[in-house]
């Protein structure tokens, strides 16, 4: 059950799609793993999910210019701008629906140093999957006694 956590909290961070914050809540309502070990393996897997979309985030650049590259030139400008006026910080919401992953993917593409980038992202992925266990332990608890 914790691999399949760590797969689903994985896609979950890239343009697969995954349901990590479900499968966290309803291991915690299990009652079979403690708390902060069902968080630690969520995060883990969304961080190094986040680390691919950087990763390939690196090499975006190379293919810019390609007919079948799905971001046009304009958008990446765009993308460029509002990054440099948030900057580095703006990965402490890498975990919010729609904008978190391709700030990540974004982030390899500016070349964001990989260690802020890890100590950024894995600070926004624990808070929230904090913030989950944090109301399926409460819900689970109120539910049971």
């Amino acid at each position: 059950m914790l691999f399949a956590l760590f797969l689903s909290a994985l896609t979950s961070a890239t343009i697969l799609p995954g349901t990590s914050e479900a499968a966290l809540a309803a291991l915690i309502a299990s009652g079979d793993h403690t708390v902060w070990l069902l968080v630690l393996v969520a995060t883990a897997g969304n961080v190094l999910g986040s680390l691919i979309n950087w990763w390939l985030g690196l090499y975006a650049e190379h293919f810019k210019h390609k007919r079948w590259f799905p971001v046009s030139a304009e958008a990446l400008d765009r993308a460029s701008r509002w990054f440099g006026k948030y900057g580095l910080w703006s990965l402490l919401l890498s975990w919010l629906p729609i904008i978190g992953d391709p700030l990540t993917l974004f982030a390899g593409v500016m070349r964001v140093r990989l260690l802020p980038f890890i100590i950024l992202v894995t600070i926004g992925k624990a808070a929230r999957y904090a913030m989950i266990a944090g109301g399926a332990t409460g819900l689970s608890n109120m539910f049971s006694g």
